[in-house]
């Protein structure tokens, strides 16, 4: 009896190749430029690392403001599973993230979070709302790149971005309260704890 033809069991990598990986193989024969895409994941977890950084500090003085906090540690603590995400899909693909953490923050994908000057809620809420735009922006890029061929990034940068703008909504409801006295809702729902995301913790990427 004939055997069953396998038309995945070969391709261009070698038995027992381990210079090569197939996962790259696939996704650039499906058109993805695999150095490009791993250059931006490499900006963004820098971003994502840096922000979580900036955001502690942000988040400090916010005293007196315990719902802002609150929200501020929500989005501060999924920027921390975001770059614990990301860091293994740059391996995965090749990559490696910078050895020297200053060249890691240099290369962040978005602007430093800074504490503001005059460290007022409203002011604090700005900056995090820009900071919440600029990574919509980083990953919306990311989704693009990947959509149709590399399904293992697009899948991560989808759950990220919808993450991102979720806290987008919250910061603009706040900061419109806060600085114009005006509601505009976001829909935001109170978790079991701050960090408790719903995207990242009941999707399988939140890492506590």
């Amino acid at each position: 009896m004939a055997a069953t033809k396998k038309p995945h069991a070969t391709g261009k990598t070698k038995p027992g190749d381990v210079s090569q990986r197939v996962g790259v193989e696939q996704i650039r024969s499906r058109g993805v430029n695999v150095e490009q895409l791993i250059e931006k994941l490499i900006d963004a977890a820098g971003a994502e690392f840096t922000t979580y950084y900036y955001y502690t500090i942000l988040r400090m003085y916010l005293a007196g403001k315990e719902d802002y906090k609150e929200i501020c540690e929500d989005a501060r603590l999924e920027d921390r599973a975001h770059f614990e995400l990301i860091t293994p899909r740059i391996y995965e693909l090749g990559g490696s993230i910078p050895k020297d953490i200053r060249v890691f923050a240099d290369r962040a994908g978005c602007p430093d979070a800074y504490l503001p000057d005059s460290p007022t809620a409203a002011n604090i809420l700005t900056v995090l709302l820009e900071a919440e735009r600029c990574a919509i922006r980083t990953w919306s890029e990311i989704c693009d790149l990947t959509f149709g061929k590399d399904p293992r990034t697009y899948d991560m940068a989808a759950r990220i971005l919808n993450e991102e703008v979720e806290h987008e909504a919250w910061f603009i409801e706040l900061l419109s309260m806060e600085r114009d006295n005006t509601v505009r809702p976001s829909g935001h729902f109170r978790r079991g704890a701050p960090g408790d995301a719903p995207y990242s913790k009941n999707r399988g990427f939140y890492n506590p």
